[in-house]
């Protein structure tokens, strides 16, 4: 077993208590504004733990199921549109009916449940290459219709004026903004990732590795498979929908940009690097991958003969090479269990 999983973290009690002294702490008279020289490591680190809201999910659905969801960052984009469609004030070009914050939050949550209801419910009877190609194709149609519905979405400009509570409870934008981003989310990432590693520990939990290892085999020891894996999909949905809520609030507008096939990407890589099934793993395997990206985006400024554009695919293109060498020296993962998962090492 991975040194990892040995450490005596509970991560629901943990993670409980630091959203309650976040919001305590923002909402103090204590909260001080960081140094602007932090701005970029507060950019990255709430990318990151909004990603890892999105891994914790596609960990349990794919690291613990079985169930191979190429379409996380469609419930992400729908999540974050709705919420931004139902708290934006008068948006140019796009929809916004104004109402509250907490009304948006559970609108974009539900949406994404709803989403991934219909489909599972249509899928997971079927063989896992289906349920891969229609999480695909759900991602590419959400995306393609965000941008052909413009007269709701605002299309390729965006929807604009969506609350940042955020920023409201911190006093502003800059750094202080960010600062206080990272603190709640973190906070928020951690409660999360507790609540799924208690589940997976627990008998429910070896039920979703006997159905990753074998579902017809546990179908004849009385368990109902097709529940436990609507269940868990619909759960990583719920994640997934519950961080674009959480990123559109921060960046106070819903874009097309935000919600890319790179999210995906980005996402599944980490998984697979830190080692697919162990929960802590897979977020040390994002935080290579976004650390990455991090140490790598400024290189272009001393190579001035590539554009921005090409030099964004040639990282891309590294994190792919990385990956390379992971599946073929460890495929289990740094962190992963060769045994668990089913591979040879």
């Amino acid at each position: 077993m991975s040194r990892l999983d040995e450490l005596p973290v509970d991560g629901v009690q943990a993670g409980a208590a630091l959203v309650v002294l976040a919001l305590l702490f923002l909402a103090s008279p204590l909260f001080v504004r960081p140094p602007n020289v932090s701005l970029i490591f507060l950019e990255v680190g709430v990318l990151l733990l909004v990603y890892a809201l999105i891994l914790v999910g596609l960990n349990l659905q794919f690291g613990h199921t079985g169930l191979v969801n190429f379409g996380p960052v469609a419930f992400f984009a729908v999540g974050g549109y709705v919420a931004a469609i139902a708290t934006a004030r008068d948006p140019f070009n796009a929809i916004g009916l104004g109402l509250s914050w907490p009304v948006g939050l559970v609108a974009g949550v539900a949406a994404a449940v709803a989403l991934g209801a219909i489909i599972g419910a249509s899928t997971l009877r079927l063989r896992d290459d289906f349920l891969a190609i229609v999480t695909l194709a759900v991602a590419e149609i959400v995306h393609g219709l965000v941008l052909t519905l413009r007269d709701v979405t605002g299309g390729s400009s965006g929807l604009g004026n969506v609350p940042r509570p955020i920023a409201n409870m911190s006093g502003g934008g800059g750094t202080a903004e960010l600062f206080a981003t990272v603190v709640l989310l973190g906070a928020i990432a951690l409660l999360a990732y507790g609540l799924v590693h208690r589940l997976t520990t627990a008998p429910y939990g070896r039920v979703l590795r006997a159905i990753r290892a074998d579902e017809q085999v546990t179908e004849t020891l009385g368990k109902r498979v097709f529940r436990y894996k609507l269940v868990v999909f619909i759960y990583g949905a719920a994640l997934a929908g519950f961080a674009g809520v959480l990123y559109v609030y921060h960046q106070g507008a819903a874009a097309p940009g935000f919600f890319t096939i790179n999210v995906t990407v980005l996402v599944w890589v980490g998984m697979l690097i830190g080692g697919a099934g162990n929960d802590r793993g897979v977020l040390g395997g994002l935080v290579i991958v976004l650390g990455f990206q991090a140490l790598t985006r400024f290189l272009n400024d001393v190579i001035p003969f590539i554009t921005q554009d090409q030099f964004a695919s040639i990282r891309l293109m590294l994190v792919g090479l990385l990956l390379m060498l992971i599946i073929k020296y460890r495929p289990e993962g740094i962190w992963g269990d060769a045994d668990k998962l089913g591979v040879e090492s």
